[in-house]
């Protein structure tokens, strides 16, 4: 006999910030009235984290804290054992997003070695011969917006064979200077990275010049801590040798789930870097690092 077991949100876009409920229904469709023993469903939320494969054996003590943290975790009877007549049937239910004691709902997010999700998990338990059946579906969390203004802060920078800090052989470089500002580098979430970029001359033609916008996520306890930045999205800019002294636009839209607002606590840390990275014609690849800080407003 096939039935099909879904879970449905009332609000589209699945988005939901900490103290509102979650409400939708469960949604059961079947041909023939069904036997079952009770329909349960599971709300949870975990961070999940991981070590890189170079930390691994490295600390011990970060088998105890590389244990899930559970955020939020309830769980609601949403119909007793009995029968289901066939057709369609909707069972709503509501959950309030609350935490117990204080503990607090972070942000939505997908990172490497940190993962961030809130799940809802729907159960059917059937007969013996029957199997149960299970639906899991996935709702986002937006943290609570900050009161306080963000007051952007612009950063010029210049960029010069001088200016560089890990070049190994400084004379064999060659010469080149690009002048810069980004609008600013603590940004809001929703809004984009702005700024310019002017290459005033370089001896080399550019192959290429890009923005990669880099993750550093830092898991640990007393004992050490695992940091690894890996890359998020790499944008080109500019391609080519081109014009000295044209203003060339920086915009970078910050993707969604892969980012979140900057975040620290005791066993794990989020953070966000953007590279402007320029690659001459004869490989030489020339990077400034800039490390950003997310909120949303």
């Amino acid at each position: 006999m096939s039935v099909t077991l879904d879970i449905r949100l009332k609000r589209a876009n699945k988005v939901y910030h900490e103290g509102e409920v979650v409400a939708g229904v469960i949604l059961l469709v079947c041909k023939e009235p069904l036997q079952h023993h009770g329909v349960s469903l599971n709300l949870e939320g975990l961070v999940n984290l991981q070590l890189s494969s170079k930390s691994v054996g490295v600390f011990e003590a970060f088998y105890n804290s590389v244990k899930p943290i559970q955020l939020i975790s309830s769980n609601i009877e949403v119909a007793k054992a009995g029968k289901i007549p066939g057709g369609k049937t909707e069972i709503p239910f509501e959950f309030p997003l609350n935490t117990k004691g204080n503990k607090v709902l972070y942000e939505t997010y997908h990172g490497v070695f940190v993962n961030i999700q809130y799940t809802l998990r729907c159960d059917m338990k059937r007969s013996l011969l029957a199997k149960d059946l299970s639906r899991s579906c996935e709702f986002i969390v937006h943290s609570q917006p900050q009161k306080a203004k963000v007051v952007p802060t612009p950063v010029n920078f210049t960029i010069t064979p001088d200016t560089l800090q890990n070049s190994r052989e400084r004379s064999a470089l060659p010469k080149f200077l690009v002048r810069g500002k980004l609008d600013a580098t603590n940004c809001v979430i929703s809004q984009p990275l702005t700024g310019e970029l002017v290459v005033e001359n370089s001896d080399v033609p550019i192959k290429s010049i890009e923005l990669q916008l880099v993750r550093v996520e830092t898991c640990g306890c007393a004992e050490g801590y695992a940091r690894d930045a890996t890359e998020i999205q790499n944008i080109q800019i500019a391609e080519g040798d081109v014009c000295h002294g044209l203003p060339i636009p920086i915009y970078m839209v910050f993707p969604r789930l892969f980012i979140c607002p900057t975040l620290e606590t005791t066993n794990f840390k989020v953070e966000f870097e953007v590279n402007v990275v320029m690659v001459l014609h004869d490989d030489h690849l020339i990077t400034e690092n800039f490390p950003l800080k997310l909120c949303r407003v």
